[in-house]
C-alpha cells in the first residue's frame, strides 16, 4: 500500500511513516516544516518528502492519505482529497487497524509521565527478551529510536505512548481509543489541552472512552491517588484493575539516595538502584515493573532491568558543564511537571543553586489557563527566567513578567534569546544548575548559554 502523510514531521506522525515503511509499505509525506532532525531521519528510511500543502499533491496518486491533526478544513491538499472524495483516515486509527491489530498493545496514558514511562516499560520488555515493538513521543536513549515495528525477532507486543489530545479535524476522541490496549497504565490526569477540552470533567470522558475500550481479560494499572482517575471509574470498569502509590498495592519505600524497596501486596519485590531522581520517576517505575508484570515479566526482573535504564532525551538531560555551571534541558511545561521537575532536582543537588529557565509555549500555556500556578510551581528554585516572545506564533496573549510577580526580585522575563542568554549567564556562578524547561527547542539556548559560558571562562570574567 502506498500511504501519503499529511503533517509527517510530528512526532507521532514521524514515528507511524518509519513504522509503516518497516511493516513494507510504500511512504511518502508533507508538512509545512520539513527540516531537520525529523526530515534526514525520514529520508534516511527511504521516505520521500514535500515542503507544504500543495494540492498538485494529488498527482502521486496513493492509495490512502494518513491525515495528522495539525491538518485543518481550509488545507489545500486536504481540501482537494475531500473535493475528489478520495479515501483518508487519521493516524491513529491507521496506526490501530494496521499496525496494532494483532499485538498485545500496553498503552501508556495520562496527563504527566507518559513518554518516560513508555520507555521504562519498553525497555523493561526489552530486557526481558520480548523485543517489542514501540511508538514514543520522545527518544529513549536506551534504544536511540523513538519507534519501531519489533525488536531482533517477531514480536506479539507493542509499547504505545497514548496521547489524550484529539485525533484529527474530523474525529474529536482521542488518539488512544483507537489503540485497543490490553495492558493500560492510567498515571494520572489533571487538566491539560485548554486548547481542546474545556474542563477536567471534559477530559475524564476521553479517559473513560478508553476504559471501555479495554478487554475482561485485559488489566489497568491505575494512579491510587488521582481523583479524577477514581471518578474514571467509578464511570464503569469491566477489566482487572491494580492501584499504584503510597498504601497502595504497589507502593515503595525510599532508601538512601534515589534508590527504592519495591512492594506488591506488602510483598517485598526488590530494590530499584537506579541513577534517576524524583518522587514522579519512582511512581512511573512503579507503573512500568506493574505493567510489565501483566505479560509475564517477573518484578525482580524489571527490577533489574532498570538498574540500566538510561531515561529520555530531554527529561533532565545534561546538555553540558562549562565553567563550573551544568545545563539540563528538560520538557516540562504543565505547572505540574515544572514544580516536580524542579523538586528531584532540589532533592539530588541539595543546598546548590538552582536557576530556572520557563518557556510557557503549550497551547494551553499560551492561553493562560493556568499562569496563576507558575510561581508556585517554580518556588523551589533560586532564580528564575521567564521567556516569553513577543512576536510570531510563539507569542504569549498575557503579561508573563507580571504572573511571575509573586516571585519579587529573584525572577527576570525576557523577549529575545540574546537577552535571555546574556542574563543568564551574568548570573550563573560555579556550581549552579540551570535547568532550562519548554516543550519546544527554544531557539537553542541551551547551546547558545554553554557558548557564552566557555567564552566568559577563557576571558576570565566573574559571574555578578
Amino acid at each position: 500500500m502506498h500511504i501519503h502523510i499529511l503533517g509527517i514531521c510530528g512526532t507521532f506522525m514521524g514515528g507511524l511513516a518509519v513504522l509503516a515503511k518497516e511493516a513494507g509499505h510504500t511512504v511518502t509525506g508533507c508538512d509545512a516544516n520539513v527540516y531537520p532532525p525529523m526530515s534526514t531521519q525520514l529520508e534516511a528510511q527511504g521516505i520521500t518528502l514535500t515542503q507544504g500543502f500543495g494540492a498538485e499533491q494529488i498527482a502521486l496518486e496513493p492509495d490512502l492519505y494518513v491525515v495528522g491533526n495539525v491538518v485543518s478544513r481550509g488545507n489545500p491538499l486536504m481540501e482537494e482529497i475531500l473535493n475528489r472524495g478520495l479515501p483518508y483516515v487519521s493516524g491513529p486509527q491507521w496506526m490501530g487497524d494496521h499496525i496494532l491489530r494483532h499485538k498485545w498493545v500496553l498503552a501508556v496514558a495520562g496527563t504527566h509521565g507518559k513518554t518516560t514511562t513508555s520507555a521504562m516499560l519498553a525497555w523493561i520488555l526489552e530486557y526481558a527478551g520480548y523485543a517489542p515493538g514501540f511508538l514514543i513521543g520522545g527518544v529513549p536513549l536506551n534504544f536511540g529510536i523513538s519507534a519501531r515495528l519489533q525488536g531482533n525477532h517477531a514480536s506479539d507486543f507493542f509499547v504505545i505512548e497514548a496521547d489524550e489530545y484529539d485525533t484529527a479535524f474530523f474525529d474529536k476522541r482521542s488518539k488512544f481509543v483507537h489503540y485497543h490496549a490490553k495492558t493500560a497504565i492510567l498515571n494520572n490526569l489533571e487538566y491539560d489541552h485548554a486548547d481542546i477540552f474545556p474542563d477536567v470533567g471534559a477530559i475524564e470522558t476521553q479517559f473513560h472512552h478508553l476504559v471501555r475500550t479495554v478487554p475482561g481479560v485485559g488489566r489497568l494499572i491505575v494512579n491510587g491517588h488521582n481523583d479524577a482517575l477514581q471518578r474514571v471509574l467509578q464511570r464503569g470498569c469491566w477489566s482487572e484493575k491494580e492501584f499504584f502509590g503510597s498504601d497502595q498495592q504497589w507502593h515503595i519505600r525510599l532508601k538512601d539516595g534515589e534508590d527504592f524497596d519495591v512492594f506488591f501486596d506488602e510483598k517485598y519485590q526488590g530494590t530499584v538502584q537506579w541513577q534517576l531522581n524524583g518522587e514522579h520517576n519512582r511512581q512511573n517505575a512503579l507503573a512500568a515493573i506493574a505493567a510489565a508484570r501483566h505479560v509475564g515479566i517477573k518484578p525482580e526482573l524489571a527490577i533489574e532491568a532498570l538498574a540500566h535504564f538510561v531515561n529520555v532525551k530531554r527529561r533532565m538531560e545534561v546538555r553540558g558543564v562549562e565553567d563550573g555551571v551544568t545545563v539540563i534541558d528538560d520538557f516540562a511545561h504543565h505547572p505540574t511537571a515544572v514544580a516536580t521537575t524542579i523538586a528531584g532536582l532540589r532533592r539530588k543537588v541539595g543546598a546548590a543553586r538552582i536557576l530556572a529557565v520557563l518557556e510557557p509555549r503549550s497551547n494551553t500555556m499560551k492561553l493562560g489557563t493556568m499562569k496563576q500556578a507558575l510561581p508556585g510551581s517554580l518556588a523551589q528554585a533560586d532564580r528564575v527566567f521567564g521567556f516569553g516572545a513577543t512576536e510570531g506564533k510563539d507569542a504569549l496573549g498575557w503579561d508573563l513578567a507580571a504572573a511571575l510577580a509573586p516571585l519579587g526580585d529573584k525572577v527576570a522575563c525576557f523577549h529575545t534569546i540574546p537577552e535571555l542568554v546574556q542574563a543568564i549567564a551574568q548570573q550563573a556562578q560555579a556550581g549552579d544548575y540551570v535547568l532550562i524547561m519548554s516543550n519546544g527547542g527554544f531557539g537553542g539556548v541551551h547551546q547558545k548559554l554553554l557558548d557564552r559560558l566557555h567564552q566568559r571562562a577563557a576571558a576570565g570574567v566573574v559571574a555578578a
